[in-house]
């Protein structure tokens, strides 16, 4: 049932499209509960992608995540799409890529206040390291727009909630800056994405954001200045430019049993695996295999 996928998940149908426009040979899958994937390959790596429309919110992000996992058991998953900025050096337009991802909303309700209970998903130290060569080469970025410079890459914390943050001074927004100091950047899905990859033996998980607006109260001008479809377009090339590099080496994977196969000393990508044979109607074997 699969060649060892990249699975790309995106929240807005914008971000979906701009994706799916760097994928070839595309055929619909669906998923015995209803949900649609579109299966193509990377442009020109020829790497297997499966891509599927999430929704808004962590609930959402999270039940489709362990859904396309469970279908597809891939190499990694990356969530891909916009995101308000926190921090002022960070400008409209860059792309973020999450070191950590907070759960923010976390929290005990006293008489004297409320008190956080953070929740915190790291990412793979394989994953990071091999965003990171993605950014330094640069090559992500050819395909944008040639009369605009090129986004910058920030590597840090992003802050997952359940309410779209437009407000410098609002609740939230204070709440934030108390206790999440750090986050560059803040979404609506990453902590869900990333909760239902570590309860699925911490599979390889990235989420690559793009910038579309400062959550401060200027949404609406920055929407309107058009910030949102090249935030989507910076996103959506670095998270293709990242599911190349993803692809599985040969001889890496993890037995049925769990017990890891042998590597060969060059291998590169660490990634975890595991095989879910005969989980859904048609299923095989599941092995990790290079890209054609």
């Amino acid at each position: 049932m699969t060649e060892g996928h990249v699975v790309i998940l995106t929240a807005l149908n914008l971000e979906y499209d701009e994706v799916r426009a760097g994928l070839r040979d595309l055929t619909t899958r669906v998923h015995p509960s209803g949900t649609r994937f579109e299966v193509g390959r990377l442009y020109p790596a020829g790497c297997p992608v499966a891509l599927a429309l999430t929704g808004m919110g962590n609930l959402a992000s999270a039940a489709l995540t362990e859904r396309a996992i469970a279908h597809f058991s891939p190499a990694a998953v990356i969530f891909a799409g916009v995101a308000g900025a926190l921090r002022p050096d960070i400008s409209l337009g860059d792309v973020v890529v999450a070191t950590h991802v907070y759960a923010y909303h976390g929290a005990t309700s006293k008489d004297d206040g409320a008190r956080a209970r953070p929740r915190v998903w790291e990412v793979a130290h394989s994953i990071d390291q091999t965003a990171r060569q993605v950014a330094r080469a640069g090559a992500w970025a050819r395909s944008l727009r040639a009369d605009d410079m090129p986004p910058r890459v920030h590597f840090g914390p992003i802050a997952a909630g359940e309410r779209v943050l437009d407000s410098a001074i609002s609740a939230d927004a204070r709440w934030i800056q108390e206790h999440y100091t750090d986050a560059l950047a803040i979404d609506m899905e990453g902590a869900g994405v990333a909760q239902a990859s570590h309860l699925n033996d911490s599979l390889p998980v990235a989420v690559i954001r793009g910038i579309s607006d400062r959550a401060d109260g200027t949404k609406a001008v920055s929407d309107g200045a058009g910030w949102q479809p090249r935030a989507v377009a910076g996103a959506a090339a670095f998270a293709l430019a990242l599911a190349a590099e993803l692809r599985p080496e040969p001889g890496r994977h993890r037995a049925a049993g769990g017990d890891r196969q042998p590597v060969t000393p060059m291998a590169v990508h660490q990634l975890r695996y595991r095989p879910r044979p005969g989980r859904f109607p048609g299923g095989a074997d599941l092995r990790r295999h290079t890209c054609p």
